[in-house]
């Protein structure tokens, strides 16, 4: 299985423990997210130390304030590192509105921009931005490849399948009891396009809601989508593979 989404450095316990944790519990490969400029570097570093762990490089839209020009040359730096395989996360965030809207978009278009420059997936984050979010998207990322992280746009999701570079992934939520919509988004995904994630160190699956999340515990979100699309944990977990791999481009 593959954690496409999580924050090591967010995490209370070691890299290396959750990691060996990871790998016991059958997770292959994991991307672990920055979201500033020292988390970035935090996940570079990771993705130094172990072989199974990939690094994504962004501004999260609640990090935007004052975006300029020098935060641009530090993401592009960043970047460029061998090990980071996306961009993001990036998006609009109005639930905690911890920036100005303004700022937001513009780190959201610079970061999608860095994307195409450098032939890598942009990671999205959205929370109460729906509409302005899928409207800069459709503007601006025409033939980038598209990761929405932590799927939340249940009612859009005929919108985001139209879109042939979008991949949706979940998150721990899916498997809430009162999250009939968004499971029944889930049902809508093609399998080359439906990623699984943990966003460690939240939203942390039913069986172990209340407890901090860890990438190990991607697998228990993968067996509750593999229950509720009625197919094998297996093919599911190959389905997922195979989609990590064509949006984040690595072999093997």
């Amino acid at each position: 299985m593959i954690d496409s989404h999580t924050h090591l450095s967010s995490c209370r316990a070691p890299d290396a423990e959750l990691v060996e944790a990871a790998l016991e519990a059958g997770v292959r490969r994991l991307v672990t997210v920055g979201t500033d400029g020292a988390s970035c570097r935090s996940a570079l570093a990771a993705a130094e130390l172990f072989p199974q762990v990939y690094a994504a490089i962004g501004r999260h839209p609640n990090e935007a304030t004052g975006f300029d020009d020098a935060d641009l040359a530090e993401l592009e730096a960043l970047a460029a590192h061998e090990r980071c395989v996306a961009i993001g996360e990036t998006g609009l965030d109005f639930y905690r509105q911890g920036a100005p809207a303004a700022d937001q978009e513009r780190a959201f278009v610079a970061q999608i921009e860095l994307a195409r420059a450098t032939g890598k997936p942009v990671v999205i984050h959205t929370r109460s931005a729906d509409e302005e979010t899928l409207r800069v998207l459709r503007a601006h990322a025409a033939g980038v490849k598209v990761i929405l992280h932590c799927f939340s746009m249940a009612g859009r999701v005929a919108d985001c399948l139209e879109e042939p570079d979008w991949w949706l992934s979940f998150a721990g939520n899916v498997t809430y009891p009162k999250a009939e919509e968004l499971r029944a988004a889930m049902l809508r995904v093609p399998a080359e396009r439906l990623l699984v994630e943990t966003d460690a160190p939240y939203l942390s699956p039913q069986p172990v809601r209340g407890k901090p999340n860890q990438p190990a515990y991607v697998t228990l979100t993968a067996q509750a989508i593999a229950a509720e699309r009625r197919v094998g944990y297996g093919e599911l977990e190959r389905s997922v593979e195979r989609a990590a791999a064509a949006v984040f481009g690595w072999s093997g």
